[in-house]
């Protein structure tokens, strides 16, 4: 086994944070509790999830930004993903957003959504208006060969005019990628839920290993001991509470978006 680094215990969001996490969970749609493995604890992670390589999905991640990455400073997120065996897809987030705060008229829109990531230490509300397009689209967009702009729906691109700063259009926007990444699911024994586990190789050769538990629901028709349990987990990240967690939850999270 290769060696890892010393195990550190999670940071723990406070009682105020736990509060704001909640409120944001009743008007989200979905939520993610996410976390990533530093890279000397992937090959002891993988084993403990008893993942098989050869069930993941090769993806291409692009981000469209600004040289000067003013999209990332204003919350605006860009991106198109090219899909293995699959259609592609793109989508304009904003973040961070305080649901209620959102247009009905956006909410109702089946493309549309709001999400809350979760993280040891962290939480961010974010809003996502995705849409459909080809792989060989998004490649030709990539190389130069086709607008950035036609690879996203009038409804995208209004929703990317209303909260870019302005004066940067989408076809003003340069190309950062590709990021190369493997994504499979799976549901390890004994955790009893779904997980993603995603292998990023970042253009500077790190590579981040990280999973999510995702969870789509309406906050209403929550029992009372599943929000106590969602409360337990965000203030007080344990490592015992699963043998497979205790095996692959070695640091925080870190570029994994």
């Amino acid at each position: 086994m290769l060696p890892s680094e010393p195990v550190k215990t999670p940071p723990r969001l406070t009682t105020e944070q736990l509060g704001e996490v909640l409120g944001l969970l009743s008007g989200a749609d979905s939520a993610e509790l996410k976390l990533t493995v530093p890279e000397s604890d992937h090959y002891q992670s993988l084993r403990a999830l008893q993942v098989d390589p050869l069930d993941a999905r090769m993806r291409q991640i692009f981000f469209f930004d600004t040289p000067d990455l003013a999209l990332n400073a204003a919350g605006v997120v860009v991106r198109a993903r090219r899909i293995q065996d699959s259609a592609a897809d793109t989508v304009v987030k904003l973040r961070p957003v305080v649901p209620d705060d959102l247009p009905k008229k956006l909410r109702k829109d089946p493309s549309f959504g709001v999400e809350v990531d979760a993280m040891p230490g962290g939480f961010v509300c974010s809003a996502s208006l995705k849409g459909r397009t080809t792989n060989d689209e998004v490649k030709e967009a990539t190389a130069g060969t086709r607008p950035i702009r036609n690879l996203y729906s009038k409804v995208q691109r209004a929703f990317y005019v209303e909260h870019a700063p302005e004066g940067i259009g989408l076809n003003d926007l340069v190309v950062l990628g590709p990021i190369p990444v493997l994504k499979l699911k799976l549901t390890p024994e004994g955790f009893g839920r779904k997980l993603a586990v995603e292998l990023w190789q970042y253009p500077d050769g790190s590579r981040s290993a990280g999973r999510r538990a995702s969870r789509h629901f309406c906050i209403d028709r929550l029992p009372d001991a599943a929000l106590e349990n969602i409360s337990d987990l965000l203030l007080h990240p344990r490592r015992d509470a699963n043998p497979v967690i205790a095996a692959v939850l070695p640091d925080t999270c870190r570029r994994f978006g």
